[in-house]
């Protein structure tokens, strides 16, 4: 790490020299480099983008950064060596894309196939090289759209007299074909897939994509065509078939409860076959994490029954994960927030998972004794079902399952001492991999403050809202953590949405109750001797990132986030850990964590580490990210927002700030380092900073995390 690093801040530090250089100095005798490919549509169509072929062209040119190939003037000053320091910049920098002529010719093929494909038939491409400069050449593709058909009427032909012929005919009603589109293997081959599925669903198993073909008239005058819509058995009869026997197996020295696997199995005998039934079971096989391995082997033994053999292969069952955090900002005060969890995936042979968790956030000055020690332990018990219900409730690709949640947390703050003792049931699962959900019908946390320091006991007196807030509580009500992404990847690679919703309704249940139970002097009903809390809470947020550029490797991220909460009949606040901060490695990157607002509030000296918090929060975030060299990425990135009081809200006290990070993309693990510089702190009388009064001042955050932060 150490090491890319260097690399890194070497070639920031080579930018400015590099920006003016050459790009061509290592080419050969004969040589061009690629500068530009355009696209030149001319017949321009308001159906037709040229982005939809543009990335049918075989050479693409370097990447750029605002117009600029700075690690291509790096690459060049290695002489094409590899030792030494021009070793060094061949490495660092990006090698110049030559341009090849065979490549030219291969592109117009391709984009005239592709043409074909979406329905300009009998298009014409014609390209031209220009020499732009020493060395450098651009390729203009010059594009003549062809003519498009219009489908005047559609004409079926299957096998008369059977089963399948009644079952397709009925589906036509749904056929993405229609009367007045126009005609393009896109269209025809979207279909036939559709169709496909729809029929291996009924029982076709033998239905294929060669079962289908297409007769088209293009010779008409008036640009539309008839088409003949034709299905034809090229293998096995067109018959439902049944499921005959199903087997499961696994390996001997796995212990496996069966009774699960065949709860989760959707494939019965009996059945009419039905491809749905064949993929969720195996998702559902899948999503246990027990087996590294499902195949579902299909054997047709006759010409109405069907054989499956489900063979599964056990994976590694238990293991641990880590992650690691830490920040800091220019007063000195450092964050370290390690993480450690282990796991078994396979508790009492049933699919069960057990996650025993251990993490610490540990915040402190090297030049003084202010520190603050944060220590926790959980365990996770999650069940493969949702208990109290069958599986046959259950038909799509996943089955909930249960939770069971235990966790104590230590803090040791220069201010007081806190223990939480916190346990739920919930149930968890996901519909089409892409929503997820997390209900907790139940969830309890008992917390206890003690040890006041003197002087923080006698503010908390004269503050009743702080007294409030940092008091000892029962928590006892029910929350939710909705999430959809069109991204399952860990780091995505395409452009992806994300929106998260979640909340937390606390008290109501005791309430009903509350004849029954103790009053303190507040006035306030306790339970095992400390009030309860009895508040509504919700947070919800969208992100969206889009890639573009070269290979989609450069893309924008924005997000807008906004949460409430309020405490209402026997609670006059949220409790403390259910408030709102901004500030860290994922929000409002200037501040470190809790260091900012609540609105035009200065940072409270009665805390020795940052402890602002709100009833409301607000934020927006826009980040662009761009490859650098190797696994290096970099990304500029500027954020506005705030946490408010619910009766202090006033937009006018929004803060801002903007800073610049690098990332190491492994694929699978992706490592962060920013830097936030402060653009608009509403605490101070000149609200507005500039970047040197910034960093003199230390309005700024270092920030080291593991993924993007949104």
């Amino acid at each position: 790490m150490k090491k890319c690093l260097s690399k890194l801040l070497f070639a920031i530090a080579l930018l400015p020299v590099a920006v003016s250089c050459s790009t061509t100095k290592v080419l050969q005798e004969g040589q061009k480099r690629l500068q530009r490919n355009e696209v030149i549509v001319l017949n321009p169509h308001p159906d037709f983008s040229a982005s939809s072929v543009s990335t049918y062209i075989r050479q693409t040119p370097n990447s750029s950064f605002f117009g600029l190939n700075p690690f291509l003037s790096i690459y060049n000053w290695s002489d094409n060596q590899d030792k030494g320091l021009k070793g060094l910049f061949k490495k660092i920098g990006e090698p110049p894309v030559i341009y090849e002529e065979s490549s030219v010719s291969i592109s117009e093929r391709s984009i005239e196939s592709r043409l074909e494909y979406l329905g300009w038939f009998n298009s014409k491409v014609e390209s031209e090289v220009v020499e732009t400069g020493d060395k450098l050449v651009s390729v203009r593709y010059y594009i003549t759209l062809g003519q498009r058909y219009r489908i005047s009427d559609i004409v079926y032909e299957v096998p008369e007299g059977l089963e399948f012929s009644q079952d397709f005919l009925a589906d036509t009603k749904s056929s993405t074909l229609h009367v007045g589109d126009y005609l393009s293997e896109e269209a025809l081959l979207s279909e036939v897939n559709r169709s496909v599925d729809v029929l291996k669903n009924k029982g076709y198993f033998s239905i294929d994509r060669g079962d289908y073909s297409f007769e088209a008239d293009t010779l008409r005058s008036d640009g539309t065509l008839s088409l003949k819509y034709k299905v034809q058995a090229t293998g096995a009869p067109l018959c439902k078939v049944h499921i005959g026997q199903v087997n499961i197996s696994y390996p001997e020295d796995l212990k496996f409860n069966e009774s699960v696997l065949k709860g989760m199995n959707l494939i019965k005998p009996g059945d009419i076959y039905n491809e749905t039934a064949i993929s969720n079971t195996y998702s559902r096989f899948s999503a246990l994490k027990v087996f590294n391995r499902v195949n579902i082997d299909r054997k047709q033994v006759a010409d109405d029954v069907l054989d499956c053999d489900i063979s599964l292969s056990n994976s590694k069952l238990q293991g641990f994960k880590a992650d690691f955090e830490v920040s800091t900002n220019s007063t000195g005060l450092m964050g370290i927030s390690p993480q450690l969890t282990v796991y078994h995936k396979n508790l009492f042979g049933g699919g069960e998972w057990l996650n025993v968790g251990f993490n610490g956030n540990f915040q402190f000055r090297l030049d003084d004794n202010v520190h603050s020690n944060e220590a926790g332990t959980s365990i996770s018990l999650s069940f493969p079902k949702f208990l109290g219900l069958s599986y046959d409730h259950f038909k799509g690709a996943s089955v909930p399952r249960t939770e069971l949640n235990l966790a104590f947390n230590y803090q040791s703050r220069p201010e007081y001492t806190r223990n939480m003792l916190s346990a739920s049931i919930g149930y968890t699962g996901n519909v089409n991999k892409k929503f997820s959900y997390l209900v907790y019908p139940v969830q309890l946390s008992y917390v206890r403050l003690f040890d006041l320091n003197s002087d923080f006991a006698q503010k908390l007196d004269r503050n009743p809202f702080m007294k409030y807030t940092y008091q000892s509580h029962c928590d006892l009500g029910l929350g939710f953590n909705l999430s959809y992404s069109t991204s399952a990847d860990v780091i995505p690679k395409s452009s992806y949405w994300t929106i998260r919703f979640n909340g937390d309704i606390s008290g109501n249940l005791i309430s009903l109750f509350k004849g029954m139970l103790k009053t303190n002097e507040a006035g306030e009903k306790v339970i095992f001797g400390a009030p309860y809390s009895q508040y509504m809470r919700a947070q919800f947020s969208v992100a969206r990132a889009i890639r573009f550029g070269n290979e989609d490797k450069q893309s924008i991220a924005v997000r807008l986030l906004g949460g409430y909460g309020f405490a209402y009949c026997n609670s006059t606040v949220l409790p403390y850990e259910k408030q709102f901060y901004c500030g860290g490695a994922s929000s409002m990157r200037g501040w470190q964590a809790r260091a900012l607002g609540p609105g035009y509030s200065k940072l409270d000296e009665t805390f020795s580490i940052p402890s602002q918090t709100g009833d409301l929060k607000l934020e927006a975030d826009l980040e662009y990210r761009f490859p650098m060299f190797w696994m290096v990425e970099g990304a500029l990135f500027a954020e506005v927002g705030n946490v408010w009081k619910k009766k202090e809200i006033d937009l006018g006290a929004l803060a801002a700030d903007w800073g610049f990070g690098i990332r190491v993309n492994m694929d699978f693990l992706l490592l962060r380092l920013d830097m936030g510089l402060r653009l608009r702190d509403p605490s101070l009388e000149n609200k507005w900073l500039d970047p040197l009064t910034a960093l003199r001042t230390r309005g700024f955050g270092i920030h080291f995390g593991v993924g993007y932060p949104f």
